[in-house]
């Protein structure tokens, strides 16, 4: 159940731009929606040890029947972007490897009727990703999003305020962030789909290049030598922020799963349950509850790839329907493709587009 607005304390919204994006390969004569990137101010991450600012910019994606038309509402899709990224650089306020609002223009103009309004909020922190899960180190993030910015997108925009018509969806961290948030909420969205997700299961801790990264990350003290490390060092980090935070443990306020050179079990016995292939039993009778569930990876993405077959084998092994399929391509290059023709086709086919009478 969404909590009220009361519960929210929503201390402001301001939209910062208002505009229409487009790309050079878009068709002319597409009705193009619009896009406004504002700020909400979350009591859900306020506090949060990493210093993070709980006013969170998000972007929404407005079809372009909306401005036509005061009375019609919408369903609304929430995109969780993934691990360095923010919404700014999927809505095109920031230069990126993809542009989301002319992948939807083209999509909306091609599915009449079935136009959607998309939010992206921006998780990007101290870590360069929240993994958006709720952590004293960076903040609660899952209830973030199931509950102030569903409530607060409720209350600001033309939707259809029902779950039935509530749509959630992530690429690689975001994938990942959209299963741990969609089997925890069921009574918040309907359908689900997870574009590549990352950290399924548990790396094999075997690896000799994992455990040198484990000990590249324990011999960082301070946060200026996090933000000189590499990409994989700073993803470990925002994983034990998120997972494994200790507030007693200063200046990043987590626990590695190495210390000083020693292999931590109960830290990564802490990871391991924070793995959603790990729990996935613990979460059928909610799964259940979801209309639709649907995942891809490119076959490039090794490693993901292997996790989704076996989503795949354990959905399957519970006679739970839901969409999958592994396609040609690596962890970027053709999610625009995916996007279009198989994610949105994915939740104009099962959410509602009308108000539910029950």
């Amino acid at each position: 159940m969404i909590k009220c607005l009361a519960s929210l304390s929503i201390a402001f919204v301001f939209i910062l731009l208002s505009c229409s994006v487009q790309s050079l390969a878009q068709q002319p004569g597409i009705a193009k929606g619009t896009v406004q990137r504002i700020k909400v101010h979350s009591k859900l991450l306020e506090g949060n040890l990493s210093g993070d600012s709980a006013d969170r910019y998000v972007s929404v994606y407005l079809p372009a029947g909306y401005s036509s038309g005061t009375k019609k509402r919408y369903p609304v899709v929430y995109f969780l972007h993934g691990y360095t990224d923010n919404d700014a650089k999927f809505y095109g306020f920031q230069k990126h490897w993809m542009t989301l609002p002319p992948i939807l223009d083209t999509a909306f103009s091609q599915s009449p009727g079935h136009e959607m309004i998309v939010v992206t909020p921006d998780a990007y922190t101290l870590f360069q990703g929240s993994m958006y899960s709720n952590s004293v180190t960076t903040g609660n993030w899952e209830d973030f999003v199931a509950s102030e910015l569903v409530g607060y997108i409720d209350s600001h925009y033309r939707t259809l305020a029902q779950k039935e018509s509530r749509g959630l969806c992530g690429h690689s961290m975001g994938g990942y962030g959209a299963l741990r948030i969609g089997e925890k909420n069921p009574g918040v969205f309907s359908t689900v789909y997870l574009l590549s997700p990352c950290c399924l299961n548990s790396p094999a801790m075997s690896s000799e290049t994992l455990l040198l990264q484990l000990l590249r990350a324990d011999s960082i003290k301070t946060i200026e030598e996090f933000q000189k490390s590499d990409f994989f060092t700073k993803a470990l980090f925002a994983s034990a922020a998120a997972w494994s935070p200790n507030p007693g443990n200063p200046p990043f306020y987590l626990d590695l799963p190495v210390k000083n050179g020693n292999l931590q079990p109960q830290i990564l016995q802490k990871w391991d349950a924070n793995r959603p292939l790990n729990n996935l039993d613990q979460y059928i009778y909610n799964i259940r509850k979801l209309k639709s569930i649907g995942f891809d990876a490119g076959d490039k993405d090794r490693a993901i790839a292997e996790s989704i077959k076996t989503l795949d084998e354990e959905l399957s092994k519970y006679r739970i329907e839901h969409f999958f399929e592994i396609y040609e391509g690596d962890h970027i290059n053709r999610i625009a493709n995916r996007i279009e023709e198989n994610m949105l086709q994915f939740f104009s086919k099962h959410l509602s587009f009308k108000q539910n009478t029950k």
